[in-house]
């Protein structure tokens, strides 16, 4: 007697995402990495106002600071903000959002890698960077050209 098994009716833009990532192994790589993209900016964005991970005053270059008009804590406030427009973009629309994402992070290796001590968090990020042009590749297959309102078409 052969079984067959019916599928559940889908509820929701989750359920959907899921059944799709299930059945193609590259959308779910996609969909794990926009999440994760959306995710690491506003979990950081959280934490330099509190300083609960670290203190992220401590991994700003001191030629940075001595550009910025602003204090190390007021600089970093300004970089919560631009990671917080980062996060909002990946949302609406990471076909193009990712490579603000990826030249952010291209900032943040050289920030690195000019202030002696944190060249592992650099080589790091550089895998971020990586990530975030994988992401790219498949944002190109996985999201519309063109700026839409609503997210994701």
């Amino acid at each position: 007697m052969a079984t067959h098994s019916i599928s559940a009716p889908v509820a929701g833009w989750s359920s959907h995402a899921l059944s799709r990532a299930k059945a193609d192994p590259a959308y779910g790589a996609f969909l794990m990495l926009w999440i994760g993209f959306i995710a690491i900016p506003l979990i950081m964005v959280l934490d330099k106002f509190f300083n609960v991970l670290t203190n992220w005053e401590s991994y700003l270059a001191p030629w940075i600071e001595n550009l910025s008009p602003f204090t190390a804590q007021g600089t970093m406030m300004v970089i919560g903000i631009v990671e917080i427009i980062a996060a909002i973009a990946m949302v609406l629309r990471p076909r193009y959002a990712v490579f603000v994402v990826a030249l952010w992070l291209a900032g943040i290796i050289v920030n690195l890698l000019s202030y002696s001590g944190f060249y592992d968090v650099a080589l790091r990020d550089f895998g971020l960077l990586v990530a975030a042009l994988a992401l790219a590749v498949l944002a190109r297959t996985y999201t519309k050209p063109g700026f839409r309102k609503g997210g994701m078409k």
